[in-house]
């Protein structure tokens, strides 16, 4: 058996960790937010001022630098109670945090920059490749571009965009000869939100417009290159396991947690629909049917199986990590097909439960109607798409994965 020194080992009971305690106590008072979020399309002052009191702003930030340096199974947990309050809520944080996570790989100086006032400061946008073009001058590079996704840009202080480099008009290969991606940070005030761009039917809160600069002056301090596809661990120079983990543990696992959190918002929405529903033209209450006792018990099996199986894979590569070994492909590639397990297990519970609520569960106002909403947008994203399942067996089978997956 793998021997792991007690300082190195995962939380005994994550349920007790003061973040995650912060996470289930402020649920309610993110459930009195839910009309404003929704109108208003942004996370409301007071709440975020909450959040950053809670510390779930800095999460992800290492401790030399004032941050809290969590392990990713509390980070989960806090970002899938969040959700389970809001959706939105779930994954803005979840967002910040993996941004935040990509900063850490700008050189010292850069870093200082954005986290030795405060480190936990927001940081919007996306690190998925493409959107600015750049050209080199004195000191950094002049960027303009367009980035989709910007969650989180209303409450953020920075944007994280990707831009390729211009040579005379044209690309900047790399040495494999593709084109050259870098990564930068910008001020949030050196960039405009897009009004109407983030028109959806779920996850409205988020914020998530389109965003652009224009010619803005980049410092060479606030870039990095893109390396890997779509991310790879830049920021191992961070001392401790968290930072030393393959990003897989991290991305994917991240939003996966926020749609078993909406999943679990949504079965408790079932079950108090179930104890207080009796159907028109019925005498027994909903909870009295046994298809909807059945739907119940099914519906929470599939979701803890979910999130048991990703649990277990996180495990496993911290374990490995911290015992000092390399992680194998196989276990990269389970971290990424548990990811999205977990949220195809969310999406067939949800689908459960919803189906029981009869003309309830569409009705705009209803709880059931938001968790459905909200968990489908979620479950579009890249990170937790299907895909993974054939990249996953590819590795499990010894051939190429591809670029996706290292």
């Amino acid at each position: 058996m793998r021997q792991i020194a007690e300082e190195k080992q995962l939380p005994a009971d994550i349920e007790a960790e003061p973040l995650v305690r912060a996470a289930a106590a402020l649920q309610p008072v993110i459930r009195s937010h839910r009309d404003e979020i929704d109108r208003d399309q942004r996370l409301p002052k007071t709440l975020v001022e909450q959040f950053h009191a809670a510390g779930f702003y800095n999460m992800t930030i290492p401790r030399e630098l004032g941050g809290r340096q969590v392990d990713p199974l509390t980070y989960l947990r806090v970002v899938e109670l969040l959700a389970e309050a809001a959706g939105s809520v779930g994954w803005n944080l979840c967002n910040n945090s993996i941004a935040q996570l990509v900063t850490l790989g700008l050189p010292d100086e850069g870093v200082q920059e954005l986290y030795s006032q405060r480190p936990d400061t927001p940081i919007a946008g996306t690190a998925v490749m493409g959107g600015g073009r750049a050209v080199a001058v004195e000191g950094g590079y002049r960027v303009t571009g367009r980035w989709p996704f910007g969650t989180g840009c209303q409450e953020a202080s920075w944007m994280l965009g990707s831009f390729q480099i211009l040579d005379g008009g044209e690309p900047r290969r790399s040495p494999d000869g593709g084109s050259s991606y870098w990564r930068g940070i910008f001020k949030r005030s050196e960039a405009r939100v897009v009004d109407g761009s983030w028109d959806v039917a779920g996850l409205r809160a988020t914020g998530s417009f389109d965003w652009t600069v224009e010619d803005v002056f980049l410092p060479e301090r606030r870039t990095m290159v893109h390396a890997g596809i779509p991310l790879d661990n830049q920021w191992s120079r961070w001392p401790g396991i968290s930072y030393a983990l393959p990003a897989q543990a991290w991305v994917g696992p991240h939003h996966s947690a926020v749609i078993t959190g909406i999943c679990r918002a949504g079965i408790n929405a079932m079950i108090e629909l179930a104890g207080a529903k009796t159907p028109r033209g019925r005498s027994e209450r909903l909870c009295d049917n046994p298809q909807v006792q059945d739907a119940i018990g099914r519906a929470d099996s599939i979701l803890n199986a979910g999130r048991a199986y990703r649990t277990a894979m996180v495990t496993e590569v911290w374990n490995t990590v911290a015992a000092g070994e390399e992680t194998t492909l196989e276990q990269r590639a389970r971290c990424r097909m548990a990811a999205a397990n977990a949220a195809d297990s969310a999406r067939a519970a949800m689908d459960l439960v919803y189906r029981q609520g009869g003309s309830t569960s569409y009705r705009r106002e209803s709880r059931l109607a938001e968790c459905w909403r909200d968990l489908h947008v979620v479950g579009q994203a890249v990170t937790i798409m299907p895909e993974w399942y054939p990249i996953g067996g590819r590795a499990l089978m010894n051939m190429d994965p591809g670029p996706r997956m290292r």
